[in-house]
């Protein structure tokens, strides 16, 4: 099966199935009658890939349960991650245990994608890799997040990588991957709500975003759809991973990428918005808690 089989073009990220997540969560995290909601109705509206983590909170473990009672377990893709390293650990053990203890909770014999969660683990690559002759997993890649380790991702596998209207950090690593044919997983659609949030709920060391978010409103489209068929026009065969805490929010999204790419002027005048704006204000971590 291609990656363009496996991988539909949205991906449904499943953070908020196991915690709270997002500057802009305001329903918590669904119930499991919820979570099955979701996933029959991303299931009915064409999405065949899910991401998740050992990190978020259950996520594993209420995928693993609501796939397998919906009977949805062979529909859907799953990527998950391998959590950061303990300094002190045994390297192959630990990757070895985690992925032993994901099958486990999602109730899979074999793990379509595996991903280092931190890019610091870049260099334990090659053990995760030996994992597929064991037959614990059949991809591997990492999972970037700082703009030092673009450059890294280029020749990997698999490459999870954040971008949005606001944050082009990884647009030359997208790009590189596209013209060698590499399957890429982008994120931060929204950055976590930012992007979409009423402006007085912005945190104020984050308002220096938003004269750049008020450029985009003279491109005549919704704010969220923008956004979105943004991504959708990222160079390559790509995943563009959404998160989503209702139904509604998801038939949305499906209902929005449905409009597919954005015409190539469009996209680059958009582009053009914000210049290259430093990893405070873009990249969620280093946000003031």
């Amino acid at each position: 099966m291609t990656d363009k089989k496996r991988f539909s073009r949205l991906m449904l990220g499943t953070v908020q199935f196991g915690m709270r997540y997002g500057i802009a969560n305001t329903t918590g995290k669904p119930d499991l009658d919820q979570v099955e909601a979701i996933l029959r109705a991303a299931a009915d509206g064409g999405v065949t890939a899910l991401d998740t983590a050992a990190a978020y909170g259950d996520s594993e473990q209420i995928l693993g349960q609501v796939m397998q009672r919906a009977g949805l377990a062979g529909h859907f893709t799953v990527v998950s991650k391998i959590p950061p390293m303990p300094a002190d650990a045994d390297p192959e053990a630990f990757i070895r245990a985690s992925l032993q203890r994901s099958l486990a909770n999602l109730r899979l014999d074999v793990l379509p994608v595996a991903l280092l969660h931190r890019e610091d683990d870049i260099g334990r690559l090659p053990i995760l890799a030996g994992m597929i002759q064991q037959g614990l997993v059949q991809g591997v890649g990492v999972s970037v997040d700082s703009a030092p380790y673009a450059e890294a991702g280029v020749a990997l596998e698999y490459v999870q990588a954040p971008c949005n209207v606001l944050d082009h950090r990884f647009d030359g690593l997208l790009a590189a991957r596209a013209a060698q044919g590499r399957f890429s997983f982008i994120r931060s659609v929204y950055l976590q709500g930012l992007l979409l949030m009423p402006e007085e709920r912005v945190p104020a060391a984050l308002a220096p975003l938003l004269p750049y978010r008020r450029k985009l409103a003279d491109f005549g489209l919704p704010l969220k759809e923008l956004c979105l068929r943004y991504l959708l026009t990222q160079p390559g065969e790509n995943s563009v991973l959404t998160g989503v805490d209702t139904v509604d929010q998801l038939r949305e999204n499906i209902r929005l990428a449905a409009a597919g790419p954005l015409p190539m002027d469009v996209f680059q005048a958009i582009k053009a918005v914000a210049p290259d704006l430093p990893e405070t204000l873009i990249r969620p971590k280093c946000w003031p808690a």
